[in-house]
């Protein structure tokens, strides 16, 4: 297949359950420092309807990750694996093949609003513009789309709202049309880049209806991209879960939340704020931060913050291997250890303020005879590699 041959989205004629398929994606950047290894090596694939998170640390490479399957990043970047929609590949497709898709078969919204739209056109005007850029119709039926568009993502009055401009709305409502472009030409999949940052609680709910309102009226499949595990625990059906630019674990929402097979992501839970807890646990933090992306080490990227951590885990980074099911995989050499085990039991934190507490002060049955210090961290975590788990 030529660059020049038109994007078929029928795959030869009839539909495909698999909508979108990522795989061995990775992407680098060169730099006068070294290359960046931003994204390694992430595979998932997306049916009709799905609605997918992927969650980690700021620099992860999530966002990355969604750019490089829009087309979105610059020309330096060095972009290897696969992706395919409807079977068509998208990987080294020209400009002119990508303008094509983005807005109408696949659509991304960023999380700042505000230097998403143009601030010297109407919103109505914006989302026609979306709208005829992809089909043949008319200013009136465009508009007349646009106010419709308001109201299904719930802006009040949108008669008037739509000769409104961007800096007369809230951030919320700018968000909202954003979420209306994305959805005006019914597109296969949307991806969502942190829809909700910036917003208070109030207004992130009502985002995030209506995000649910645009998947449910386009029949399209999500990707959430967030660091909030909140919102990924009531918006979508799977995760996927990443650091230093690698997915780690991959599963349900019950696999991964109440499974978790990867010290990170059992991390990244017990630093979650629970509603359902009545008892004085405190937050479990995660000592410690991601490797550079320029100089990643040659074994498992989280060892330095591991308390399962052993030689192993130095020298060969772990692939993404079945734990529970089919459906649950994750990147750790010991993740049967984790299984029962806590946040709290795994990185050390209890109930007591621990930090200013030295290894004597604290309560040896707390955390078990073994115990690493993590350097420059007066708090403990349990050597887990080394005390066997009952």
């Amino acid at each position: 297949m030529t660059e020049s041959t038109p994007i078929s989205l029928d795959n030869g004629g009839r539909p495909t359950d698999v909508v979108l398929d990522v795989d061995n994606l990775t992407v680098e950047f060169p730099t006068d420092d070294g290359v960046v290894q931003a994204v390694r090596g992430v595979s998932y694939q997306l049916r009709r309807g799905d609605s997918m998170g992927i969650v980690g640390e700021s620099g992860s490479g999530k966002s990355v990750t969604s750019m490089a399957i829009m087309g979105l990043l610059p020309k330096t970047a060095r972009i290897k694996g696969s992706v395919k929609l409807h079977g068509q590949e998208l990987v080294g497709r020209s400009e002119k093949a990508y303008t094509d898709l983005r807005g109408n078969k696949i659509a991304m919204i960023f999380q700042d609003p505000l230097t998403s739209l143009n601030p010297v056109y109407t919103v109505g005007v914006q989302i026609g513009e979306a709208i005829q850029a992809h089909h043949d119709v008319s200013k009136k039926a465009a508009r007349d789309r646009s106010i419709e568009l308001l109201k299904m993502v719930g802006i009040p009055y949108p008669e008037q709202r739509v000769d409104n401009y961007p800096h007369e709305m809230s951030g919320g409502m700018r968000q909202r049309v954003v979420i209306a472009i994305a959805m005006a030409n019914n597109p296969d999949v949307i991806i969502a880049d942190e829809p909700t940052t910036a917003l208070d609680v109030t207004v992130q709910a009502q985002v995030l209806e209506a995000l649910e309102a645009a998947r449910e009226e386009t029949g399209a499949a999500m990707v959430l991209i967030t660091h909030d595990l909140g919102v990924i625990a009531g918006h979508a059906d799977r995760v996927c879960v990443m650091y230093a630019g690698k997915l780690v674990e991959k599963g349900t929402i019950d696999d991964v939340f109440y499974q978790p097979r990867m010290p990170y992501s059992l991390g990244l839970l017990g630093s979650l704020p629970r509603l359902d807890e009545t008892g004085r646990e405190r937050l479990t933090p995660i000592v410690g931060s991601p490797p550079s992306l320029l100089n990643l080490p040659a074994g498992c990227p989280f060892v330095p913050r591991c308390p399962l951590a052993q030689d192993i885990c130095e020298h060969e980074e772990p692939d993404l291997i079945v734990t529970d099911g089919a459906s649950h995989v994750a990147a750790c050499h010991f993740h049967e250890r984790l299984v029962g085990i806590s946040s709290a039991d795994l990185f050390g934190t209890t109930s007591i303020d621990t930090e200013d507490l030295t290894v004597a002060e604290i309560d040896p049955d707390l955390i078990g005879p073994a115990a690493v210090v993590h350097e420059g961290d007066g708090t403990q975590a349990p050597d887990l590699a080394k005390k066997e788990i009952s």
